[in-house]
Order: C-alpha cells, then structure tokens, then sequence
C-alpha cells in the first residue's frame, strides 16, 4: 500500500506497543464472534436431539477428527445430559459476549488515542514547517492555505486514520471470524461466496478516484472560503467604508458553490458504491441457496449445515458491509494527506553554518554587492543590481515612491528573503553562509502593524525571549516609554490583550512593539514605518523611545515622515528597485530631483 495516506498511517507503528495492544484486543474481540457462531452447531444439535449432549459431541468429534481428538479426561469433564449441555453452552455464549466487548472498547479507545496524538503531532509539525519556511513561499501562496491545510486537512486524515485503526480493523477482523465459521460449517459453499469479492474490488476503485477528485478540489475550495472570510473580517472597516460588502459576499458565494459541487461529486461516488454492492450480495445469496438446495436434495449436504453456514455468511456479510464505506473514507483521506504531504515537503529557510559555532556581534559594515531580488510570481525585479554599504553605528534612511522596494531592501538585510543574484556580507563574511538563528538574534524589527498576540502585556514583550525576567521586561517598557499607559490597564503587566491589539491603540501596540526590541538587544534595528500610522502626540514619544534604543546600535529606517528622515547619517532614495542617489538631506534637496519631490509632498502634507 503507497500512498500520502499510507505515508501517515505508517507513523502509528512507532508506537508498537499501543498498535499491538490494541490488534490483540481486536482479534480477542473477533475471536468471541467466531466462536459463538461455532458454538451454534452443538447448540442446535442438542435442541434438536440430534446430540444428547456435549460429552455425547465432543467423543463424535474425537472420532471423526483423530488429528484434533479431544482427550478423555477432558470429555468426562462435560455435561452428559441436554438440560446441562445447553446452559453450559449459553453460559459459554454469555462469558465470550463479555470478553469480546470488553476487548472491543479496549481496541477502540486505544486506537482512537493512538490516531489522535498522531495527528496532534502531525499538526504541530506542519505549523512548525509552515513558520520556517521562506517568506515568499507563504506571501506568494497566502497564509489561509496554510490555516486550511494546518487545521482542516489534519482533522480530514484523523478521520481517515480512525476508520482504519478503531473501526474498519475491528470489522475485517470480525469478518475473518464469521468467514471462518461458516468454513466449518460447509467449506464448499463459503468458497463459492468468494465469487464477489474481485467486483467489489472493481468498484471501490472506480469509486475512490472520484472521492479523492471531489474531496481535493472541496478542501481547496473551502481554502478560499477561509481566505475570503478572513480578509473580509479582519478587513471589516474598510469593507463598509467602500460599501463592498455585496461583492465579498458574491466572491464568498461563488468560492461556497465551488465547494458544494466538489463536495456533491465526492457523495455521489460514496453513495453509489453501497447499493452496487448490495445488489451483488443479494445475487450471490441467492446463488448459494441455489447450489445449498441441489447438494441438500441428494443428500449430500444437511439442511442445519445450510442454515448455520448461511447464518455466519450473514454475520461476515454484516461484519464486512460497513468496510465499503471504510474504503471510501481511506480514498477520501488520501487527498488531504497530499496537501499536508505537500507542505512538509516544501523547502524551508537555509540555516547557514551550525548554530553552535558563536556569531560575533556586527561591528563594521554591512555590504549589498549587486543584489537583485525577484518575487516567484513578480514579473519585474523588486530590487536590481542595488550595492551598498552600511557602517555599523550609522543611521540609513530609505525613502522612495510606493513599490520602489524598501521593505524587500529591509526584508533582505533581516534574512526574511533571499537574493536572486548578488552577494550581502556581514563583516566580511557571506550572510547566507552564517546561521540564520544566530542573524535574527542581532536584529530587531518594528513594523508599520507590529504583531499583538491575544496574550498578557508581558508576553507580548517577551516575544522572542521567554526567560526574560520580570525586570527586565519593565526595564524595556521603560526604554520605550510604555510603562505609564501598562499601569494605568487593569492587571498592568498581566493585562490581556485583544486579538491583534485590538485593545490599544496605534501608538501603544508600537511602544510594546519597541519594548520588545529593546529587550532583544539588537545590534541592527529595523524600522519599518513605525510611525506612520499614529497620532502627532504618539509620534512624539514613539521617536524618543527609537531614539534612545538606537544609541550605540545600527539603525535602518523605513519612513514617509521626514521627521525621521531628517535625524538620519545617511539616506538612500530608491526608485523602481534601484538606488537614485544617496546622500544627507541638505545634499540630496540639491542633487536628486525624485528627492526633491518627495520632500515637497512631504511638507504640503505635513503643512
């Protein structure tokens, strides 16, 4: 068996005890069955005077069966009379239906932790792969694909490897027993059953492509569903500013149509799949009733024989029935196994060297030699041919139009893409060759809408450095000038924030923002237009705080507001991913016309 799902399934047998445990406890289970529908035959016998009793049957079965015979001792042990026979017999019955049923709650409760921390793992290890892999791949594809496959996908493969462990095993298992039974009671006919095994088979595998078709293109489908609801609930204000929600609605439509074809076409291979075999069933019956007839008329066959053989064909028919839809879920299950298989095998970040060998702290220049960077899906480059040099201790600024690349130069120079072509060294020494881990702990970011977790103030500062203490972490909210508005929430430092900071305001999401910084202890600070987006009085103290963590550290800013601009070394203007001109601000107003502009619209806004 090969397959994505089968790729899963077989991670069950790293837990060989609980996997053996728990078939034990399924053969135990299926052996009840079997032997309860043998023990009909001496039951049968007994009621119908055939046999005086079991010691009676147990001394013919001696006889006719030498190689098995059963010891004498053991057959003067039986009842002799009927009366007794039977009551030995159905207390027999009673003591297997108890240990069959206690071993089947035991099989199922096992299989189904089994199969759940499985999946668990299963998914935690897609998150995990999903945020190391390259920031293209998750902006190129978009993060509601990962959500869908991360979430959905793991609990459509729980499904299916629950009805392999806990439900389809028990059945077959079961199977086995009555095919077994009704072996005994008349070997001839039960092989005659079998005729209708190879057309079961033709049809569940018709059946299947359809279901893993249909089930694929459904999980792709509510993948845009998730998209589409997410951009427009998170989107919400600008929605209704626009008045679009009736076109998210129309697009949500059109994706939920998708999805409920896709679904339709799945059922419709499921639902078909069980009456064809019912019908095949109900031939084959109707066939051994013939063929049981002809041997019983000319007496070489006994009418109980056909009744019991009959009666465990039933019990195996009953038993194996539900595999049908088995089969299809395990078809069903294969599809999002092949997405999740997918994403774990999508390339992730290059580490660089081993993090165990000691990155020495950035201390002299930063150099961009030749670089180009071009986005899988962009058809021009983001940056092109663009060298620089970055002095440690300097402030750079980059300024330029919208789409000119400043946050991919900012992006590069925090390892968050890759170039294209060129070459960045760190010192002397290639970036991509040093450890990606040990990079990112000498660089701290402040965005334009920082990361808020749903989580205490304190946590949201810790963000990076769990062990930072108490201490420390004040000491960091001081630095950014964010310790007075903590005080004033209730529970301060343990004050819970609202999903994406929804709780604070612009400037307080980015003062924790820069705590959080401040508590990493960079060498390099990246700031993407961190104040862009908040009020005169929170600008104000959002700059001091940047001022004073960027002493003594290299700082590359980001910004439209030439307030920041004006406090720079050095600025970079960029132009349609290449550098016009770099120079100070009294310079740049006498050589760079593009400079020129973006100051003039700068202060007709600020005016």
């Amino acid at each position: 068996m090969t397959g994505p799902f089968w790729h899963f399934a077989a991670m069950l047998l790293r837990h060989r005890v609980l996997a053996l445990t728990a078939m034990v406890c399924a053969v135990i289970s299926a052996a009840g069955l079997g032997s309860g529908l043998v023990a009909l035959g001496p039951m049968l016998d007994i009621v119908l005077g055939e046999a005086g009793s079991l010691q009676a049957i147990a001394a013919k079965f001696s006889v006719d069966h030498p190689t098995l015979a059963i010891p004498d001792s053991l057959i003067q042990m039986l009842p002799a009379d009927a009366r007794g026979s039977l009551a030995a017999v159905l207390s027999g019955l009673g003591v297997m239906t108890v240990i069959g049923a206690t071993a089947n709650f035991l099989h199922q409760y096992i299989s189904i932790s089994l199969c759940s921390g499985i999946v668990a793992r299963i998914r935690l290890e897609a998150f995990a792969h999903s945020i190391r892999l390259p920031l293209t791949t998750v902006v190129a594809r978009g993060p509601a694909e990962f959500t869908s496959r991360i979430l959905r996908d793991a609990g459509e493969l729980q499904s299916g490897l629950s009805t392999l462990t806990s439900r389809m095993v028990s059945q077959v298992l079961k199977g086995v027993a009555s095919f077994a039974a009704a072996i005994w009671f008349d070997w001839r006919l039960t092989l005659f059953a079998l005729v209708c095994g190879p057309i079961i088979a033709v049809i569940l595998r018709k059946a299947g492509k359809q279901i893993r078709r249909g089930i694929r293109g459904s999980l792709e489908a509510q993948q845009g569903l998730l998209r589409v609801a997410g951009e427009s609930l998170q989107g919400l204000r600008s929605i209704k500013s626009a008045r679009a929600e009736s076109e998210m609605i129309r697009r949500f439509g059109a994706l939920n149509r998708e999805a409920l074809s896709q679904e339709l076409r799945a059922r419709i291979a499921r639902a078909a799949a069980s009456p064809v075999i019912e019908v095949i069933g109900i031939l084959v019956a109707v066939g051994l009733a013939y063929v049981a007839g002809v041997q019983i008329l000319k007496g070489q066959a006994r009418f109980e024989d056909f009744l019991l053989a009959m009666g465990s064909l039933a019990a195996m028919g009953s038993s194996l029935r539900p595999v049908t839809g088995f089969i299809t879920e395990l078809q069903a299950a294969n599809a999002p196994a092949s997405r999740l298989r997918e994403l774990l095998d999508s390339p992730l970040e290059r580490s660089g060297e081993s993090e165990k060998r000691i990155a020495p702290r950035f201390s002299k220049e930063l150099r961009l030699d030749h670089v180009t960077v071009r986005y899988p899906t962009g058809e021009t480059d983001a940056l092109h041919e663009v060298s620089l040099t970055i002095h440690a201790g300097e402030h750079l600024a980059i300024v330029g139009p919208n789409g000119c690349g400043k946050t991919t130069l900012l992006s590069l120079l925090g390892r968050l893409i890759e170039p294209t072509a060129g070459r960045l060294t760190v010192d002397g020494r290639e970036l991509q060759s040093m450890n990606l881990g040990a990079w990112r702990r000498q660089i701290a970011l402040v965005a334009q809408e920082p990361l808020i977790l749903n989580d205490t103030v304190a946590h949201n500062i810790r963000l990076g450095n769990p062990n930072a203490t108490h201490a420390q972490v004040r000491a960091a909210a001081d630095a950014a000038h964010a310790t007075a508005f903590i005080e004033r929430m209730a529970g301060g430092f343990d004050a819970v924030v609202a999903e994406h900071g929804a709780s604070l305001s612009g400037g307080q999401r980015q003062r924790i923002a820069i705590a959080r910084a401040a508590l990493a202890n960079p060498a390099i600070l990246l700031l993407d237009e961190a104040t862009s987006q908040v009020d005169a009085e929170s600008e104000s103290q959002i700059g001091d705080a940047l001022r004073e963590l960027g002493r003594g550290r290299t700082v590359i800013t980001v910004a439209h507001r030439f307030s920041t601009v004006l406090a720079a070394d050095r600025i970079v203007v960029l132009d349609h991913g290449k550098i016009e001109s770099i120079g100070t601000h009294e310079s740049l107003l006498k050589s760079s016309p593009l400079y020129q502009r973006l100051a003039r619209a700068q202060f007709l806004t600020a005016g």
